[in-house]
């Protein structure tokens, strides 16, 4: 069955500009349906009403559009920003998304603060805060931060640090914290703890390690078996995290390696989180709305919506599709 376009739509078509900027497709009732962006807005959305239009989605989507608003951009740099904004403004059930449309979770090191805590949290803010992620489950977060507490113990009470509190709480008891509220540690200590933490989350593991054998060797010849058994479970907890690290290059290798692979209209994607040398994590999420959309565009879609709110951008994003076709994205940090 062939297909015109309204009146309407024919007066809009033909009077589309040249530029570069962004499109916006509604239907009756004016919720937008998709939204887009172009180098040549003119060429761009014709397209969309061509005759040998071969996607299903496409064709699905031109019969509900019965308006079409542009907004011209100086750049086509500006007019994916705008993009961008716009499908978190609107979120059109056209666009392809990261499904469910949830926040991730992150674990954050509150490093502004005097005694930083540590803690899990779904929303990024410029407070100077470290954050770490995104991780597909609150569970691998909360497995990670067991494991991690035990070997670089931090706060997660409220009190207000003086170092002058009469007793400490049962964490410090079950060796969970080292009680800067009493004066066991001081701050710089207490921070000199925490940056090891993040250390280790960055992937910088191998000194930490090597400090904590030194420090278990030195307890045994001075006969403190205990303080040795300590440092001992230390590095066994060290050993069950890096255990599902690999050495895959160099030191100063830094990138995120991006895999997907598609069926119908979902396309799963995985990322592999390297850095300095190690593969220190790997996620997956899964798209909507992939039906009809070219492998560079469900990549571009995912890269847009992922790096927005990551906490940090490698210096090289590494792309690939199921068919093995590659891209090489040279980062920006945030």
């Amino acid at each position: 069955m062939t297909y015109t376009p309204s009146d309407h739509l024919s007066d809009v078509l033909n009077s589309l500009p040249t530029k570069p900027g962004v499109y916006l497709h509604k239907d009756a009732e004016g919720n937008v349906l998709y939204v887009g962006k172009a180098i040549n807005l003119r060429n761009r959305v014709r397209s969309y009403f061509h005759s040998n239009v071969d996607s299903v989605k496409t064709l699905r989507l031109r019969r509900q559009i019965a308006d079409i608003e542009v907004i011209v951009t100086d750049s086509e740099l500006e007019a994916l920003l705008l993009e961008m904004n716009l499908i978190k403004q609107h979120q059109p059930r056209f666009n392809v998304r990261l499904k469910d449309d949830k926040r991730y979770p992150y674990i954050k090191v509150h490093w502004a603060d005097p005694f930083p805590k540590v803690t899990v949290t779904r929303r990024m803010v410029r407070d100077g805060g470290r954050y770490f992620g995104p991780y597909t489950s609150v569970w691998a977060v909360q497995q990670t931060l067991d494991l991690l507490r035990k070997v670089f113990p931090y706060l997660t009470c409220d009190r207000v640090i003086t170092g002058r509190d009469e007793r400490a709480c049962l964490y410090y008891d079950i060796k969970l914290c080292n009680a800067p509220c009493i004066g066991v540690v001081d701050q710089e200590q207490y921070r000199a703890t925490i940056k090891q933490l993040m250390d280790f989350l960055d992937g910088k593991s191998d000194h930490i390690v090597r400090g904590i054998e030194q420090r278990m060797a030195t307890a045994a010849e001075n006969l403190d078996f205990e303080r040795a058994a300590e440092y001992r479970d230390q590095l066994k907890a060290i050993e069950r995290i890096t255990a599902r690290q690999r050495i895959i290059g160099p030191d100063d290798t830094d990138q995120d390696v991006i895999a997907f692979a598609r069926d119908d209209g979902e396309a799963c994607v995985q990322v592999f989180f390297v850095r300095h040398g190690k593969l220190i994590g790997r996620e997956y999420f899964m798209l909507d709305n992939a039906e009809g959309e070219s492998d560079q565009e469900v990549l571009q879609e995912f890269l847009t919506q992922f790096y927005e709110d990551a906490a940090y951008v490698p210096k090289e994003i590494l792309a690939a599709g199921r068919g093995g076709r590659g891209a090489h994205h040279r980062g920006v940090a945030a």
